[in-house]
């Protein structure tokens, strides 16, 4: 959403403070001590402990935007509704990585952070569309409090993550990836989010989708195959028990698979399914969290119906 006045000049700030394509987020003056927001409240949606290194990244937290607090009455340059208590908790030990937060979610959001050094760091919209994105290069240990704001005060679902890799190429982490932001693992999936756990039921989960897209999954990893869109058709939030986990797809055309698993590594797959035109992946020793998943057709520019299906018994 295009910001005029006050916003615009934020905006601006945002673009001034990008470094290397990453909007590296500010500090904006000593913590306040007005009673706007409090961060000694437990959070909303939960915490987690983090070292440097670890797994899966991105963390993702599902969440809900916005509140009843004027996120300007907290620091200079912050923007957006807020809730009084943090939306989320990290304690984090630092190492030698950059440490980035974004925001996904259909709605304008916002970011309002309180860092271990009493610091605020605020960003609108240095993501993707009207996403904030911050990246903290040299970033401290200690506890860091996350408010998930809305722009115009309309709150929506959300989903805030946690990563030290590099925004542009977020989840190339294996597989010869090239990723160079060709797809975007943080966008809202096409065909929404499913949760499951080991020992689902019914058994397969099946998603009726349209396969295809505009990128060529080469761009993702040298071993894709086919063309894909540029947000995930489906994403997997999954907990994993004893079982493998098997993705396949079931279609009249030619369709292929690419999968972005917890570990931050790409998995693809061409003509392993039924038939000689559906791929399938078998994943014998999952990981229990995020799996962003792509529906491609071997041929380009051509939309076809398809079926996901999700099993931890067998491959249509």
């Amino acid at each position: 959403m295009m910001k005029t006045g006050f916003g615009l000049a934020l905006v601006l700030g945002a673009v001034l403070a990008t470094t290397a394509g990453t909007a590296v987020a500010q500090q904006k003056g000593q913590k306040t001590t007005a009673p706007a927001v409090d961060i000694t409240q437990n959070a909303t949606f939960g915490s987690i402990s983090l070292s440097s290194g670890f797994t899966p990244d991105p963390y993702r937290v599902d969440m809900y935007s916005g509140g009843d607090v004027d996120a300007t009455t907290i620091a200079n340059g912050c923007v957006g509704m807020v809730a009084r208590a943090p939306d989320f908790q990290l304690s984090y030990s630092a190492g030698s990585l950059p440490l980035i937060f974004g925001v996904t979610s259909e709605n304008d959001t916002t970011l309002v952070i309180n860092g271990p050094n009493g610091q605020w760091y605020c960003d609108d919209d240095s993501g993707d569309g009207t996403n904030p994105l911050m990246s903290i290069p040299n970033p401290q240990s200690g506890t860091y409090d996350v408010f998930v704001g809305a722009y115009g005060g309309n709150g929506a679902a959300a989903q805030l993550y946690m990563t030290e890799l590099n925004s542009n190429a977020l989840g190339g982490g294996g597989n010869n990836s090239n990723y160079a932001g060709a797809v975007d693992p943080f966008a809202a999936a096409n065909y929404g989010t499913v949760t499951l756990r080991a020992g689902f039921n019914p058994d397969p989960q099946i998603i009726s989708m349209r396969a295809g897209g505009s990128v060529a999954a080469t761009n993702v990893a040298s071993n894709c195959r086919g063309f894909i869109s540029r947000a995930p058709d489906l994403e997997l939030s999954y907990t994993a028990g004893s079982l493998p986990l098997i993705i396949s797809v079931d279609s009249a055309s030619d369709t292929t698979l690419v999968i972005n698993g917890p570990d931050g590594r790409w998995y693809c797959d061409d003509d392993s399914g039924n038939g000689s035109l559906n791929p399938a992946m078998h994943i014998n020793n999952p990981q229990s969290g995020t799996y962003d998943i792509w529906v491609g057709t071997y041929s380009s520019g051509v939309s076809q119906p398809a079926n996901l299906n999700i099993s931890e018994l067998y491959s249509q």
